[in-house]
C-alpha cells in the first residue's frame, strides 16, 4: 500500500513540474526570426520580348498625321522645296541669294560679249581683222575677276558644309537607315532597337492580296509608305545610313539632306526640323530596276507624341529604365522598415 502511494506522489510532483515549465515558457517572448533572403528568379527566355509586348499592348494607339498637299513634296513649279530646317534654310540663301545672281550676271555677260563680237567684227563691218595677239591689262581682269567671284563664293560655302556636318550638342535621337532593294530599314538603337520597314504603297486595285493600298492620307502616289520615319521636332536628329546590298541615297529635299548609303560603311548626317508635318523624299542612286519605287516618308511630330509613337512600338524612352530598376530598391527600404515597426509592436505587446 505504502508503494502505491509513494508511486501515485511521484507522478503528481511530475505532471506539477511539467506545468511550471510550459507557463514559463508561454510567459517568455518569442525571439523574433528573420525573413529568409528572397532570391530574385532571373527572367524566362523571352519574358523580356513578352513584357515588351505587353508594354505596347497597353500602350495608346498612335494615330499619323495625314499628308498636306503641297507640304514636304513635289509641287510642279520651279526652284527648291520650302526648307524647314536651318541648315535648309541657310543653303536656300545660299543658293537664292548667291549663286543665282552671281550665275545670271556671268551668263548675261557672257551673252552679250558674243552678240557684241557677231555685230561689231563680222567681214562686212570689219573686213581688216587685228593682228593683236596679247592685252596685259584685259589678260589680268580675266583672272582676277573669276578668282574674285571664287572667293566671294567659297567663304559662305565652307560655313554651309561645317553646318551640315557638325552636329549641335544637346539632346540627339539616332535613326540607323538601311537601303535595301527595293525599300528602307530605320532602326532607334536608343529607343529599345525599334525596327521599321518601309515598302512604297501600291495603288488600290494594284496591292497584293490582303495588303494595304494608298489612301489620299498616306500620301502622292510613288511616295507613300506603310512605315513612315517618326521624329521629334525641335531635336537633333543624327542620321547613320548603310546599304545592305548596293548603293542608295537617302535624300528628304525639305530637310537638305542627302546621304549615300554604301554597303559595309557608315556616313552619318543631321537634321533638326521645328516644324511638325510630312515630308517625302526618294532614292537618289540609281539602285536596279526599282529604283523608282523607294520612296521615303517623314513624320515629324511633337516630343510627347513621339514618345507615345515609341512606347506603341515597343521601344523605351532614355532613361525609363534607369528609372525602373531605382524603383524596386525604393520598394525594398519601404518593407525593410515596415518589418521593423511591425516588429517592435510585437515586442511591446509581449511586455504588456
Amino acid at each position: 500500500m505504502r508503494i502505491v502511494t509513494n508511486l501515485m506522489l511521484a507522478a503528481g510532483l511530475a505532471v506539477a513540474s511539467l506545468s511550471v515549465t510550459s507557463a514559463a515558457n508561454a510567459a517568455a517572448p518569442q525571439p523574433e526570426l528573420a525573413p529568409a533572403p528572397q532570391t530574385e528568379l532571373a527572367p524566362a527566355p523571352g519574358a523580356e520580348t513578352e513584357a515588351a509586348e505587353s508594354a505596347a499592348a497597353e500602350a495608346p494607339a498612335f494615330e499619323h498625321a495625314p499628308a498636306v498637299e503641297g507640304v514636304g513634296m513635289p509641287t510642279g513649279g520651279l526652284g527648291i522645296q520650302e526648307q524647314v530646317s536651318e541648315v535648309g534654310d541657310q543653303a536656300r540663301w545660299f543658293h537664292d541669294a548667291l549663286l543665282m545672281p552671281i550665275i545670271t550676271v556671268i551668263s548675261l555677260f557672257v551673252l552679250a560679249l558674243l552678240l557684241w563680237v557677231v555685230v561689231r567684227f563680222n567681214r562686212r563691218r570689219n573686213p581688216n581683222p587685228s593682228k593683236t595677239t596679247h592685252n596685259t591689262t584685259l589678260e589680268v581682269i580675266w583672272t582676277l575677276v573669276p578668282v574674285l567671284i571664287l572667293v566671294v563664293i567659297a567663304v559662305p560655302s565652307i560655313s554651309l558644309l561645317q553646318a551640315q556636318y557638325n552636329l549641335p550638342e544637346g539632346e540627339t535621337v539616332t535613326v540607323k537607315i538601311t537601303g535595301n532593294q527595293w525599300n528602307w530599314t530605320y532602326e532607334y538603337p536608343d529607343h529599345g532597337g525599334i525596327l521599321l520597314v518601309s515598302n512604297m504603297l501600291e495603288e488600290e486595285g494594284e496591292q497584293a492580296e490582303g495588303a494595304r493600298f494608298r489612301a489620299d492620307a498616306d500620301g502622292p502616289r510613288l511616295l507613300a509608305v506603310d512605315e513612315r520615319m517618326v521624329i521629334p521636332a525641335g531635336v537633333n536628329v543624327r542620321f547613320l545610313v548603310t546599304a545592305s546590298d548596293v548603293l542608295h541615297s537617302f535624300a528628304v529635299p525639305a530637310f537638305w539632306t542627302k546621304i549615300d548609303a554604301v554597303p559595309g560603311r557608315l556616313n552619318e548626317g543631321w537634321t533638326r526640323v521645328d516644324q511638325e508635318g510630312v515630308y517625302f523624299g526618294q532614292c537618289s542612286e540609281l539602285c536596279g530596276v526599282r529604283h523608282g519605287y523607294m520612296p521615303i516618308a517623314v513624320e515629324v511630330v511633337s516630343p510627347e507624341r513621339f514618345e507615345q509613337w515609341v512606347l506603341a512600338n515597343g521601344g523605351t524612352m532614355p532613361g525609363s529604365e534607369d528609372a525602373a530598376e531605382d524603383a524596386p530598391a525604393e520598394t525594398d527600404t519601404e518593407t525593410a522598415d515596415d518589418a521593423e515597426e511591425i516588429a517592435a509592436a510585437r515586442s511591446a505587446g509581449a511586455a504588456s
